[in-house]
Parts: structure tokens; C-alpha cells; sequence
């Protein structure tokens, strides 16, 4: 059932009210903590932690042992001489890398100037690919009231360039699919979040895009591994023993920041082994219903708004700020619902997509549950009941 009475409560009038109340509280919020917190979290968290985590990788990189980055004594004190207050333990340096790459250039900066770069820079590219996504006034307004480009921005994650790559990539796919096979081939920078992208390629037969992604991947790992010496390379393996261990033992904090149908279930008591089966299950079939769109689908908007947030639901290793993503399939599936016409609770979803990252951390300071992979399920569904209430339409095959 179509939609489209002005008076509902999500209006045009309320939403520049609500998008720029939250982009205010934001950045109040923001602007208390670093100047009446001694720049840390409620959480006893360093405000940009993570991106210290990065700048201390480039700094060993910089002085000719990258491969110490993975070993936590020797990366902990280089953190230690930004924020003294960090107990060894609660992080990691899991990249691969070909992360170094984009990283060295961090280590030729005083540590607060990188940040400023780094963040600087890659929003700028966030909010471009965001607004590219729907190029209507509204869209940074609702962006900047987004709670996980805040929760990016204040952690220094690299959440807003691997949204910025995934969305341009998309956006050029069908114009220009060897650049987008490149970008494809750079989130090996964060490989789980790219395990899907194969799936729809093969989906619509787009076998350059596809090649040249697996190449791109291939070349950027030995070209890395190249500059850094082969024990770089070996240490990033050894090293995924040390992420599941984090994974499976990181504790409440640490689940109740991953919007994983095993967090979700690990927080509720379910032994690893069948929190691992139930989340691979769930995941499989996630991976057919994103190949059947975009094998049944020919519209972009519906077949990448699926995508980026099956994205979010294929790996195990998730965090909250990786639900920048998320902005992606809500633009898209906006523009969908203003220029067709609303179905029914595709708005509150919606909204409720646009609110999971400040829902998560706020759930968190009163019971231990995880909400994430259900707002991510009902988005999925949203954009589902879209494709299939639409006459199917082959999707055009890649070049």
C-alpha cells in the first residue's frame, strides 16, 4: 500500500526539524566531551582511540618494523605516548597489509594533525558519496544528524572511507566497471565487509568488474607485503587468531558495540559453537536473497541498497562503526520511497535505521542485548518487499 499523505509525521517540515535537533545535539555532545572529559568516553575510552591505534601502526611502519604493529607489547607503546590511561588488551592491529598504504602517510604528522586530516579528508569523501547516493538539500542535514557518522568521527574509525569506496563503486558499476572493480579490489583493506560484492557480480555476469577486483586485491596484498617484507605478511595471519579470540571473549562492551547475529546471541548465553552456526546460517541465506536480487532486479538504487546492508550482516566481525554503511541503503531507499510513493513502515524503519548506532550505545548503559541485526533484517526486508512486489525485470549484465 502506497503512502504519500503530507501530513504523516515524518514530513518534510519534520524532518529538517529532527535531522538538524540531532545534528545540534550531536555536536554539543561532541564538543562536551573533549573539553569536560579529559577527552575520554563514558566508557574510560580516549576520544579517537582507534585512529591512535592507526597513527602508532604508521609510526612502526615509519621507523622499518610494520610487522611489530601486530604484536600488542610494541604497539602499545607507541599508543601509550598519546593516551597513558589505555590498558594493553582492549585492541589490535588486525589489517592486512595492504592497510599500511593508506595508513603511512599518517606517520609524517603529529598525532592530532593526522586525526584532523584523516578525518577531514575522508568525511569529505563520505558526504559526497552520500549525496550522490540522493542529491536532494535535505541529505547532509540528515546526515549530520546521523549518530554513526558521530560515533566515526569521534573514534577516528576508517567507517566513512569504506562507505565512501563501497558507494562509489556502486554508483559507477554499470558506467565505468573497471574503476569500480578497483574500488571493489581496495575494501580488501577490510575484507569481511566485502564478501558479498562477488556474489552480485557473478549475479549479473559482470565478470570484468569482477577480475579486475580479484587483481586489484591480489596486486595491492603483494605490492604491500613487497615494501613491508614477507614477516608482515605473516604476522597479519597470525593474527586472526588473536581477532577471534577478541570476538569471542571481548566481553559485554565489546558484543554490545557489534550488530552481529552472534553478538546478539552470544550476549544472550548461547554457547560459541551454535552462535557461530545460527550467525553462518542466518549469513547463507542472506547471501541467496542478495544474489536473487540482484539476479531478478534491474534497478540499482534496490540492488545496492540490499547489498551494503547484507554487507552489514554476512560477518561476524562487525562494529558499530562500520554502520556508517548504513547511510548508503537509507539515501537510496528514500529517494525510492519520495519520488514512488511510501509502503507502509518503510519510513519508521527507516528512521530506526537512522537512529541504530545511538539505540546500540544507549541500550548499553542499561541491559546487555543487541539490537543491531534485527534493525539490519528489517531493513533488509524492506528493500526486499520492494524488489518483490516490483514485476521482475532482468538485471543488465556487467561488461
Amino acid at each position: 500500500m502506497l503512502i504519500n499523505d503530507d501530513r504523516d509525521w515524518l514530513d518534510l517540515k519534520r524532518l529538517k526539524l529532527y535531522s538538524r535537533t540531532a545534528a545540534l545535539v550531536f555536536l554539543i555532545l561532541a564538543i562536551g566531551l573533549l573539553f569536560h572529559s579529559n577527552v575520554v568516553d563514558p566508557k574510560g575510552f580516549s576520544l579517537g582511540f582507534d585512529f591512535s591505534v592507526f597513527w602508532s601502526a604508521s609510526q612502526l611502519a615509519l621507523l622499518g618494523h610494520p610487522a611489530d604493529a601486530y604484536q600488542l607489547p610494541r604497539l602499545h607503546s607507541i599508543i601509550q605516548t598519546i593516551h597513558p590511561e589505555v590498558n594493553e588488551g582492549s585492541y589490535g592491529w588486525f589489517y592486512p597489509p595492504n592497510y599500511f598504504l593508506i595508513i603511512a602517510p599518517l606517520a609524517y604528522f603529529s598525532y592530532y594533525t593526522a586525526y584532523l586530516l584523516f578525518i577531514s579528508l575522508t568525511l569529505a569523501a563520505y558526504g559526497f558519496v552520500v549525496k550522490r547516493v540522493y542529491n536532494n538539500h535535505e541529505t547532509l542535514w540528515c546526515l549530520a544528524g546521523f549518530s554513526g557518522l558521530w560515533d566515526n568521527l569521534v573514534t577516528g574509525q576508517n567507517g566513512f572511507l569504506t562507505a565512501a569506496i563501497a558507494g562509489t563503486a556502486l554508483l559507477i558499476l554499470e558506467k565505468r566497471p573497471v574503476l569500480a572493480g578497483m574500488l571493489i579490489g581496495m575494501l580488501s583493506i577490510k575484507p569481511q565487509l566485502a564478501l558479498l560484492f562477488p556474489v552480485a557480480l557473478i549475479a549479473i555476469q559482470a565478470w570484468k568488474t569482477l577480475l579486475i577486483a580479484i587483481l586489484t586485491g591480489i596486486f595491492s596484498m603483494a605490492a604491500s607485503t613487497a615494501v613491508l617484507g614477507l614477516p608482515t605478511f605473516e604476522a597479519w595471519l597470525q593474527s586472526a587468531g588473536l581477532a577471534k579470540a577478541l570476538l569471542e571473549t571481548g566481553g559485554t562492551h565489546f558484543w554490545t558495540r557489534m550488530p552481529t547475529i552472534f553478538s546478539f546471541l552470544h550476549l544472550l548465553g548461547v554457547p560459541v559453537q551454535w552462535a557461530y552456526l545460527a550467525h553462518f546460517s542466518v549469513a547463507a541465506g542472506i547471501a541467496f536473497l542478495v544474489w536473487k536480487i540482484w539476479k531478478r532486479c534491474s534497478e540499482a538504487e534496490l540492488r545496492n541498497a540490499a547489498l551494503i546492508t547484507g554487507s552489514l550482516l554476512i560477518s561476524p566481525y562487525v562494529l558499530i562503526y562500520d554502520l556508517t554503511w548504513l547511510a548508503l541503503p537509507i539515501a537510496w531507499m528514500a529517494r525510492i520511497g519520495v519520488e514512488r510513493g511510501w509502503l507502509r513502515l518503510e519510513r519508521e524503519i527507516l528512521i530506526l535505521a537512522w537512529l541504530l548506532p545511538l539505540c546500540m550505545l544507549s541500550l548499553s548503559h542499561l541491559i546487555p542485548i543487541q539490537m543491531g541485526p534485527w534493525v539490519l533484517l528489517f531493513m533488509l526486508a524492506l528493500i526486499s518487499r520492494r524488489v518483490f512486489l516490483t514485476p521482475g525485470r532482468h538485471a543488465a549484465t556487467g561488461k
